[in-house]
């Protein structure tokens, strides 16, 4: 036996969506958020469909768009420090299985929202807001870049 060795990735962020059980833990996680949004007294259930939609959009955007870097000590000279969690996930490589399935997740929880609210106008422009807004920054062609220099250090 090695000591001070693992037998993991240089990075853990690369390949932690891809370990056994996250996907379905990703969408429990989702559904337990909305029944404890549905136990709320006196929320309709149109908000409690767009609420789940915007937390779950908000805590998405900022876990994989917003924090960088990682949060162990990495022996790849630092490699990872100026690239979110969505730039570094499957080493950078566009288009896997992990990328699809965190790009159509809120697609799937939008129309539910919508279906669910009846398309109500109000409702329907900030869910659609909302999903733009974790949608974008998942383009292939924003891969490493920061608009207006927002995020770049």
């Amino acid at each position: 036996m090695n000591v001070g060795t693992a037998h993991s990735e240089v990075n853990p962020n690369t390949q932690v969506m891809n370990s056994r059980g996250i996907w379905l833990s990703y969408v429990l996680g989702i559904g337990l958020l909305h029944v404890i949004l549905l136990s709320i007294p006196f929320a309709s259930v149109s908000v409690v469909w767009t609420l789940t939609n915007l937390i779950h959009n908000m805590c998405m955007y900022l876990l994989l768009h917003t924090v960088k870097g990682t949060p162990f000590e990495t022996p790849d000279q630092g490699k990872a420090r100026l690239l979110t969690h969505w730039e570094q996930m499957d080493y950078g490589v566009q288009f896997t299985a992990s990328r699809k399935f965190l790009t159509i997740t809120p697609i799937i929880l939008y129309f539910l929202t919508s279906f669910y609210t009846k398309y109500d106008r109000i409702h329907f422009i900030i869910n659609t807001v909302s999903l733009l807004t974790v949608l974008i920054p998942k383009l292939p062609q924003l891969h490493g870049v920061r608009i207006f220099g927002i995020n770049k250090y």
